[in-house]
């Protein structure tokens, strides 16, 4: 999981991609179709030096409850990280680095967000 302090760039979700196919080799990943993943340095990548290697599955874009990632938010926030007050930015980093070690411990949860989703 990767959490920025800002927006990220479309250039900066092709080196994501790129990061992705070249520790994994050839990668399903699903969306929501934000702007950012329909942008033109993003098409080009998926056109050019990603086809074949990234393939791509959608969740509509305005509906959340249908996206496992919100479910998988709203755990570690309702869950491994209920009552947590961090003083900096800092600290709330290592805590949800630490509450997404543990949630990959738990793939029944993960599945389970996604089952949530599919059969909304």
């Amino acid at each position: 999981m990767q959490v920025h302090e800002h927006a990220i760039s479309s250039r900066e979700c092709v080196r994501f991609l790129k990061h992705l196919v070249q520790h994994l080799g050839k990668v399903l990943v699903v969306w929501e179709g934000a702007p950012i993943h329909r942008s033109k340095v993003v098409k080009e990548y998926l056109q050019g030096d990603g086809k074949g290697w990234v393939h791509l599955g959608q969740f509509p874009a305005y509906a959340p409850e249908m996206n496992p990632e919100e479910g998988i938010w709203r755990y570690l926030k309702h869950v491994e990280l209920s009552n947590m007050c961090c003083a900096t930015v800092h600290a709330l980093r290592y805590e949800l680095r630490c509450a997404t070690r543990r949630l990959r411990h738990k793939p029944d949860i993960i599945r389970g967000c996604f089952r949530l989703a599919l059969f909304l």
